[in-house]
């Protein structure tokens, strides 16, 4: 607190480190002009706080003072060398007004929930940012309390437990924990004056109020929130996170843009409400990070997704979860651990490599089943027997608009066809086509095809992949 006739700091931050942020009135001498080079490097630290993702290039605007902290009770971060950062996403609503609760499509809950887990590890060179989402709903024992989805940990114990949880589950020692209000990423989308997004389905989801056709939308900030968080696709929560992906993505570019470092008004809005949003531990601010991460650029940033084993768990307390492939699981996480970059293959210890399997194992396809008939049950049915033949279908079968299809129709989307001519080889007589949706798609005609149990390989299909899939920033970003 100021004593009276105290000098303000040139940027105000609520309280709890969530609250508004106000620019004071410029009474002291004018600093020195930074070079664009400067400017660009705060730009990425902003951006990627503001969506989750830690990626920057230089040191920010704000002293460590200005940016709020808490004990997650991490270990201490080297001065320099890798770092492994958990950032938690938090769901703050307690002072929103009922007004602004209905606008946004939150409900009235009180209290703090975690909403997105990402662990970010920084290469030992300083060159690479490998990203991975955590699905909010996979089941793991938190230390203490047994099984639960892993974002109940921060309800039970706060950050720490958080931290615990997710150290246990990955094996990796974290070194920065960073926790940004999800609310507060509104103003951060608007003060850039939006986001460019693009779907290749129709998303309508009554629960966010978000009602888009396919194709590429310019977002404001409660509509990219909304898009950041509906699960109203047939995936869920695995389809929210490519779509937190493609958000981050897009508002790092925007904000790297031209129109953003030239605009000294836009660039200083963008700077300051992301800053709002942010509580770090521990607290020596985000500098040392900062000075870390200097020449890490988009192209640089991999995102990678946990390996999913079942993506439509029933756990004991009736709850709808996802468990991880264990061995693939620790297999990625041992490879970060060891710093190395996921996106290239394993060296082989062979002298002659084993030639390798292009059959795609079907515990790793995940298929949306939609009944094209007007037959009843068909759908249920259909799923059933995928699920006996090894594939994952979560959730239930919808129905497709026309009910005229005679011929079971298996679509898939661009890269997805070895997955989909798996599907297709167990239903006789189905059509193979590549069409404009997510992943594979099973569309049950009159013809009724008996479904075959699919010949499992002699050896495993459980091993880890030796390269996990993963992809950049700049991949996420919509084709102009």
């Amino acid at each position: 607190m100021r004593e009276p006739g105290e000098e303000d700091g040139g940027v105000l931050v609520g309280g709890d480190a969530y609250g508004g942020v106000r620019l004071t009135p410029a009474t002291r001498p004018r600093r020195p002009v930074r070079s664009a080079k400067a400017r660009r490097r705060n730009v990425i630290v902003a951006g990627v706080l503001s969506t989750g993702i830690l990626v920057t290039t230089g040191v920010v605007w704000a002293t460590p003072r200005q940016i709020g902290t808490v004990d997650a009770g991490v270990t201490a971060p080297k001065s320099q060398g890798a770092e492994n950062i958990l950032l938690v996403g938090i769901d703050k609503r307690d002072d929103l007004t009922r007004q602004q609760q209905n606008q946004l499509k939150l409900g009235r809950e009180s209290g703090q929930r975690t909403d997105t887990m990402m662990v970010i590890h920084l290469s030992e060179d300083h060159q690479r940012v490998t990203v991975v989402s955590l699905p909010r709903d996979t089941w793991t024992t938190i230390p203490g309390k047994g099984d639960h989805k892993i974002n109940s940990a921060y309800q039970f114990g706060g950050p720490k437990l958080t931290m615990q949880t997710v150290k246990a589950a990955t094996g990796l020692e974290i070194n920065r924990y960073i926790e940004v209000n999800i609310l507060g990423f509104i103003d951060v989308v608007d003060s850039l004056g939006g986001v460019t997004v693009c779907t290749p389905i129709p998303i309508t989801d009554p629960k966010t109020g978000l009602n888009l056709p396919a194709g590429t939308h310019q977002l404001q900030g409660a509509q990219a929130l909304g898009y950041a968080r509906t699960r109203a696709t047939a995936r869920s929560d695995l389809d929210r996170i490519d779509r937190q992906q493609q958000v981050i993505s897009a508002l790092l570019n925007r904000a790297l843009s031209a129109d953003t470092l030239a605009n000294p008004a836009k660039l200083a809005a963008f700077v300051n409400s992301t800053l709002s949003t942010v509580k770090v531990d521990p607290d020596d601010g985000l500098i040392g990070l900062a000075s870390q991460l200097r020449d890490v650029s988009l192209e640089d940033v991999r995102f990678a997704d946990v390996p999913l084993a079942n993506v439509d768990f029933k756990a004991p307390t009736g709850e709808s979860a996802v468990l991880w492939d264990r061995p693939a699981a620790r297999d990625m996480f041992r490879r970060i651990d060891a710093d190395q970059d996921l996106a290239k293959p394993l060296p082989t210890k062979s002298a002659t490599p084993a030639p390798v399997k292009t059959v795609v194992p079907p515990e790793s396809v995940t298929v949306k089943v939609m009944n094209g008939t007007l037959i009843t049950g068909l759908g249920a049915r259909t799923k059933s027997a995928l699920v006996a033949s090894g594939f994952k279908v979560p959730g239930v079968p919808g129905n497709t608009d026309k009910k005229d299809h005679k011929q079971t129709l298996v679509r898939y989307a661009a890269g997805q066809e070895a997955a989909a001519r798996l599907v297709a080889s167990v239903i006789p007589g189905a059509e193979l086509r590549q069409a404009d949706v997510e992943g594979v798609e099973v569309i049950a005609g009159s013809d009724q095809p008996k479904i075959k149990k699919l010949k499992q390989p002699d050896a495993p299909t459980s091993k880890p992949s030796a390269t996990p899939t993963t992809k950049t920033a700049m991949e996420n970003i919509c084709k102009k």
